[in-house]
């Protein structure tokens, strides 16, 4: 394999494989079941314990 095909396939795999991994973390934050979890995150630093 040479410098240019390696190149070629990293160029391609990868950027299908970082926008997968992106419509993962997307469907995984706006999963319904994860609402309250999130909802607990985000007013954690307001609580007053």
């Amino acid at each position: 394999m040479t410098h240019l095909e390696v190149a070629n396939f990293a160029e391609t795999w990868g950027l299908l494989f970082l926008f997968g991994m992106f419509v993962t973390a997307i469907i995984y934050a706006l999963w319904p079941a994860n609402n309250e979890t999130f909802s607990e995150a985000a007013n954690r630093p307001l609580d007053d314990e």
